[in-house]
């Protein structure tokens, strides 16, 4: 762990965009349940269920400390109202289009929500004193790279899907904005994040769907496919010890022999995921035993823009803040299932 290492400030106001969502909703809060002030913003657009997005909405609200704002980053004009109005001290921005198979027939929304909403968001933490902007990346930057585990040493120039490379740009324009105008920033690239209240669009709550429904349960790649679980908590924990430990110049970056993961700017990206990838029908198998059920499995081919194998290199994320994720995934499906069953099916308990 870094000798300068800061834990968690409670004295400052901390904005998480994409507060509706399931990272955004979690990490604010655990910031609340901290005793800090958050101010939440959202779109509540409609990619998956806005009553779930309400219901998370409706938590929040409960804290004294917190503050909703209906909006979008790609209102400008919203983004300079709010900055100027409030002393935003750390901004976290979990807001985007998300989905990889999404991205494939409506581009237009990765461009509009992950660049041109990311723009504003970096102007607005430009034009005022901002000591951190935190924002998610993901580990479909990887793309094509076959090396693992995936450290953030790595090349990344070939993404796979519109989504990866809207990931991408992020880490890019976060690059341009640290080196310009000394904004720190730190890139977040999330591994296959599941628990309470996730998403209708990710696998774990696909499966769960489909085996309390009997539904068939598509396995893509014909279940050959590994991938690198990460809890909730574990994200939230990791984006915690970072918020308030943004990144220094690296005085040892060397022009010839650049170095991906930072730079001699205020820049720094890590990777954020289980290091422990697990096999896809281990992982419905998992939770057949959970729910005490049997899937109805449809086995198809890989799908365009999906990867193979994630594994992420957390060896950045240790060295720097102190944690490495360590919530088994036998135990994280155990509570995303009893959230599920009492959110979906209260009378079956």
């Amino acid at each position: 762990m870094r000798s300068d290492y800061r834990e968690l400030a409670r004295d400052k106001i901390y904005l998480v965009t994409g507060a509706a969502g399931f990272i955004g909703f979690h990490l604010a809060k655990r910031l609340l349940d901290e005793g800090c002030s958050v101010i939440g913003l959202d779109n509540l657009n409609d990619y998956y269920d806005v009553s779930l997005k309400k219901a998370r909405l409706a938590i929040l609200d409960r804290y004294d400390a917190y503050k909703f704002v209906y909006a979008d980053l790609q209102d400008k004009k919203a983004l300079e109202r709010l900055f100027s109005e409030n002393e935003i001290k750390i901004a976290v921005n979990l807001a985007a289009q998300a989905g990889v198979r999404y991205s494939i027939t409506n581009p237009d929304a990765y461009i509009e929500a992950n660049i041109l909403g990311f723009m504003n968001l970096l102007e607005a933490c430009r034009h005022h004193p901002v000591e951190h902007l935190v924002y998610a990346s993901s580990s479909s930057v990887y793309g094509m790279n076959v090396t693992m585990p995936f450290s953030v040493h790595h090349n990344v120039d070939h993404p796979i899907s519109l989504y990866a490379a809207s990931k991408k740009a992020n880490e890019l324009m976060a690059h341009t904005y640290s080196h310009l105008f000394g904004l720190p920033t730190t890139g977040l690239r999330f591994f296959t994040v599941y628990g309470p209240w996730g998403r209708p669009d990710m696998a774990l709550f696909l499966f769960t769907d489909a085996i309390m429904n009997d539904k068939p349960l598509k396995v893509f790649n014909h279940g050959r496919m590994q991938r690198d679980f990460t809890y909730i908590d574990d994200i939230v924990e990791g984006v915690v010890r970072l918020l308030n430990n943004p990144p220094r110049e690296n005085k040892a970056w060397d022009k010839a022999q650049a170095d991906p993961g930072t730079s001699s700017a205020p820049y720094k990206v890590y990777n954020i995921g289980n290091s422990k990838p697990v096999e896809l029908m281990e992982f419905i198998e998992t939770l057949e035993e959970k729910l005490g059920k049997k899937a109805r499995k449809e086995f198809l081919p890989l799908q365009d823009g999906d990867v193979p194998m994630t594994y992420a290199d957390v060896s950045d994320l240790i060295n720097d803040v102190g944690f490495k994720p360590e919530t088994t995934v036998n135990a994280g499906i155990d509570k995303f299932v009893e959230w599920y069953i009492n959110y979906y099916h209260p009378v079956a308990k």
